[in-house]
């Protein structure tokens, strides 16, 4: 099965990995899940897939591909991620969330 950096290696592809506070899973999910419909509409984004740990419930992972970095910080100012960034400190672990950028090199 093919994905988006097959043929466009100029992709900006981003793992953005949280696990939620005790007690806070469901809620967590919730939110997630609520960022999906405006996210795939943002101009520039390729794909924005939820994942969550099947050995680790509660952790959860997105896979993104942006066409550039600037329609990733675009995303990132966006009020509904604005939105969720006020709420880390209650819905995430001391670990609070991490944002990686990666780009396909083979």
């Amino acid at each position: 099965m093919p994905t988006p950096t097959d043929d466009r290696r100029d992709l900006l592809t981003v793992i953005a990995y949280m696990k939620a506070a005790p007690g806070k899973v469901d809620e967590l999910r919730t939110a997630l899940e609520g960022l999906i419909a405006p996210t795939t509409a943002e101009d520039g984004c390729v794909n924005y897939d939820l994942h969550e740990a099947v050995e680790e419930p509660g952790t959860f992972f997105f896979y993104e591909n942006w066409e550039s970095g600037e329609h990733l910080d675009a995303h990132l100012a966006t009020p509904h991620l604005v939105q969720l960034a006020e709420r880390i400190p209650e819905l995430l672990d001391s670990d609070g969330l991490t944002i990686t950028r990666l780009k396909r090199i083979a």
